[in-house]
């Protein structure tokens, strides 16, 4: 009886083995990559709201809402493309067509038919998914930079079939889930749909299908031997990449409002395709985070934090941006992910190394 009691209580009266359990629990739960996402998505509308209601001008300028919304829009691009790239093995250059997909959806369905911009998601996304669905059957007769070439082929034709249709388009405010949306009220629009892409990344990176993926890049003839079928995630994965570019068009027209195809330095240009491309590599092409950090660097950075250094002109930035990507490629080819791991380590060691120089060594 008296052991039974000692088990279940200590001298204050409670469960120690409750307490470890909810411990564990509130670490495991804060450990969770879905709510260092959400976390992160509450921390950029946060800095965005303080920047419109200009609440420290000062501190955070207004113009940073909206560079924060077209770099989180950028970002999802970004994010497919880390899975095509990292954990596919295949490469493209036909985001800017791609994401031309988004924007003319936005454009017909909530400019010119009145409709709601969750028709214009799910057009987008069907539409995104036909052409994915044929660039993936194309890639298993064609590969690396043949490939490349052939989906910079189609994004230029997607460019040109936009200029053909509508050159300019533009979009006025519209009403979403009974809300007047105006411009600077795209950020929430932009965050709530990049964690969404988010979490969906993270759980299919280390799902079978990740792994699946993962094989198939490292080998097609070992993926093959084990049975896993590359028609099947090929398919998936260039249809995944092309429907976040497309979701990115759709958060680009919601936060700009206009676009012009035949610009050269537009949404649906090669320039896109490249900085998607340099993000990817400079953050890290098996990284969720990298990929949203080196989009930052190349489409936020400048904008924002850099935005009073008057030198730093749009062709130094790509310059400065060129000269990252080479030194990366170099150095770290893992990206700013692999650096940042490898600091960890170190920090983690050093730290080891302290403790053990007070305490001496666990000998047990």
């Amino acid at each position: 009886m008296n052991k039974r009691l000692s088990e279940k209580y200590t001298l204050l009266g409670s469960n120690p083995k409750t307490k470890n359990n909810l411990l564990e629990g509130v670490k495991s739960f804060a450990k969770s990559p879905s709510i260092h996402f959400l976390l992160f998505g509450l921390i950029i509308v946060l800095i965005a709201y303080l920047a419109v209601e200009k609440t420290f001008p000062n501190i955070i300028p207004y113009s940073w809402a909206s560079a924060l919304s077209v770099t989180m829009a950028y970002s999802v691009a970004s994010i497919g493309f880390c899975l095509l790239m990292g954990y596919s093995g295949l490469a493209s250059l036909g985001t800017g067509g791609f994401i031309g997909i988004g924007t003319y959806a936005v454009y017909y369905i909530i400019n010119v038919s009145g409709l709601s911009l969750w028709l214009a998601i799910l057009v987008a996304i069907a539409v995104a998914i036909i052409i994915g669905a044929i660039v993936g059957f194309i890639s298993l007769r064609i590969e690396g930079i043949y490939l490349v070439i052939l989906t910079l082929g189609l994004s230029e034709i997607l460019r040109n079939l936009y200029v053909v249709i509508e050159d300019s388009i533009k979009i006025k405010n519209f009403e979403f889930v009974g809300f007047l949306f105006k411009r600077q009220h795209a950020i929430y629009i932009v965050m709530g749909l990049l964690v969404i892409v988010m979490i969906i990344t993270h759980n299919i990176i280390n799902s079978p299908t990740g792994r699946a993926m993962l094989a198939m890049k490292n080998s097609t003839a070992a993926a093959q031997a084990m049975g896993i079928s590359l028609i099947k995630y090929r398919l998936l994965a260039f249809i995944i990449c092309t429907v976040y570019a497309a979701l990115s068009g759709v958060l680009l027209m919601v936060t700009l409002r206009s676009a012009r195809a035949s610009e050269g330095t537009g949404f649906y240009a090669l320039i896109t395709s490249l900085n998607i491309l340099a993000a990817v590599i400079i953050g890290g092409y098996k990284s969720i985070w990298g990929a949203i950090f080196g989009t930052f660097v190349l489409y936020g950075l400048k904008t924002t934090i850099l935005s009073n250094i008057d030198f730093l002109s749009d062709e130094l930035m790509v310059f400065i941006s060129g000269i990252l990507v080479i030194v990366i490629v170099m150095f770290y080819p893992g990206g700013l992910a692999q650096l940042i791991g490898g600091l960890k380590y170190k920090i983690k060691k050093f730290a080891l190394k302290l403790r053990e120089a007070k305490y001496g060594k666990d000998l047990g």
